[in-house]
């Protein structure tokens, strides 16, 4: 016991060195949900209300018109009350998220196998996972509601000795339910589908089940009104595939072409289409291409150059699959189901695949592999010791692959995804718009109000009267000024006039005070003042 608490401390101890080193300042900058994020829950802290002045916000955060739910942002405030508005505190949720899966992980390992060295394995393999490391030094809302979404199933293979567990365990999937859109999917799935799944314990233990469903019934219905309103079926068109109108056309030209009998509006019906996206996505998901090789192709969501898992991962992942079914399909079942849900929202989405979307499937890889790992030592340990050697040295050479993509590439290759810039363009206006009537910024980079407010600490009454902003028929704010800071119009003549604009568009007529550049030395913003 001893020595795997030494170990445990050490897995853990290595987990947080890779997730806090350049904690901060890798990824190069805040990309603008996470100021969004940042700023709302600094509003919060600092008024009880959010950039809206909604008191309290508890079904959503109207935030850009995107309607951000509101677990991540309430989760930023006591760390922005004790280190102040900056990029750690914005951050930080993630962050204890992510560490605390790697402790999550090895006491529900512990509980499905009843093997601490195995739970070693797994939580190791968690530790040093290039997806979780990624989605933990940043602030995605997706890493909290997977953390969330992990304990819930912790809380409920507990229950199946310690009856009263399944009421933590719902009241933690209602927590991911309120973190990421998402899990607005795969919790109340999974709330449905493990009491089937382990029916016979339920039966036993129908009195907690009926009162943890009672209290997160009444936990959601605090969404209720959000969940059927316009603005939640707008948030949903904007991402899903059921809205493309392709499958119709496609299914209405083909039923012409076959003379609009009953059999071709049958099989060229448009669901088939739908659901033929629907699957064709959904498996996307699985793809060795994007979970060994080449991960998710957005930047911002992985370093590029890499699987989501390690390549060296795959045999291990195989071997795990084999052994489970051959040894403890019951776990392996619910392994399955775990995955299987997990991806559902992922499926549904234009996007795909997409390592954000699906991140609640952790840490169900690190476990089969680690399971497949395990047996394989077993079988070797004594007559091919020195493979295991060999095995130890791939995986440290597979981390410090990685490690050495995050932080020396990574940071120069894709500091524009992370809207690089905002901060040292902000700092530097702040210094000279005294000098200035007014003050002109670029909109090429996308909302660049938010960053004025999170890195000047604009109090709440002063945002709302200095605002100038407009709604369009999406949902999506548009702020077009804050006091004498505009995102839009022309300079009026006679004025003394401060531009921020894009490197090439700096007009004739005005002097270059100052160039931003990114960490590689590309231009980013161009400042100038009228001649």
């Amino acid at each position: 016991m001893k020595r795997q608490l030494i170990l445990l401390i050490l897995i853990f101890l290595l987990a947080m060195f890779v997730r806090i080193f350049q904690f901060g300042q890798n990824p190069a900058s805040l990309y603008w949900d996470e100021a969004s994020l940042g700023y709302n829950g600094y509003l919060i802290a600092t008024s009880l209300h959010d950039e809206h002045g909604e008191y309290l916000p508890l079904s959503r955060f109207i935030a850009f018109g995107d309607y951000k739910p509101p677990g991540y942002i309430y989760a930023t405030v006591p760390p922005i009350i004790l280190f102040g508005l900056n990029e750690v505190a914005v951050r930080m949720p993630s962050l204890l998220a992510g560490l605390a899966m790697v402790i999550i992980t090895y006491f529900l390992v512990c509980e499905l196998f009843k093997s601490r060295k195995l739970a070693l394995f797994s939580a190791y393999l968690l530790a040093v996972s290039p997806w979780a490391i990624h989605f933990s030094r940043a602030a995605f809302e997706a890493n909290l509601a997977a953390c969330f979404n992990l304990a819930g199933i912790y809380f409920f293979i507990l229950s199946l000795r310690k009856k009263w567990c399944v009421l933590p365990s719902y009241i933690f999937f209602i927590l991911s339910f309120y973190t990421f859109n998402a899990n607005r999917i795969i919790a109340p799935v999974l709330m449905v589908l493990l009491p089937i799944y382990y029916l016979r314990h339920t039966i036993k233990n129908i009195r907690w089940l009926l009162v943890s469903a009672a209290v997160a019934a009444l936990l959601v219905l605090v969404s209720y009104s959000y969940l059927v309103s316009r603005e939640s079926r707008l948030r949903y068109n904007e991402v899903t595939i059921f809205n493309n109108l392709t499958p119709v056309e496609t299914a209405n030209s083909r039923i012409a072409l076959d003379g609009n009998n009953i059999f071709s509006k049958l099989i060229h019906n448009r669901r088939i289409n739908f659901a033929t996206d629907f699957f064709e996505h959904y498996f996307d998901n699985f793809s060795g291409r994007f979970l060994f090789t080449h991960g998710d192709v957005n930047p911002r969501l992985s370093v590029q150059g890499m699987g989501q898992l390690y390549f060296l991962d795959l045999p291990f992942l195989l071997a795990g699959f084999y052994f489970l079914f051959r040894s403890n399909r019951k776990n392996l079942g619910l392994i399955l189901l775990w995955m299987a849900v997990s991806v559902i929202p992922a499926g549904t989405a234009r996007e795909t695949p997409h390592a954000l979307r699906i991140i609640s499937i952790l840490p169900t890889y690190q476990i089969v592999i680690a399971y497949g790992l395990y047996k394989f030592i077993t079988i070797v340990k004594t007559k091919y010791r020195y493979l295991l050697y060999v095995i130890c040295f791939m995986f440290i050479l597979n981390l410090f692959y990685y490690l050495h993509l995050y932080f020396v590439h990574f940071p120069l290759d894709w500091s524009g995804e992370w809207q690089y810039g905002y901060k040292q363009m902000v700092n530097y206006v702040k210094s000279v718009e005294a000098g200035y009537d007014e003050v002109y910024i670029t909109n090429s980079l996308g909302r660049p109000y938010i960053y004025f407010a999170f890195y000047n600490q604009i109090p709440l009454e002063q945002f709302l009267a200095e605002k100038v902003a407009e709604r369009d028929w999406y949902g999506f704010w548009e702020v077009q000024a804050l006091g004498k800071i505009k995102f839009e119009g022309q300079a009026e003549q006679g004025k003394r006039v401060l531009v921020v604009t894009s490197p090439d568009k700096l007009p004739g007529d005005f002097r270059l005070l100052k160039m931003i550049k990114n960490p590689s030395g590309g231009d980013v913003f161009a400042i100038g003042e009228k001649i």
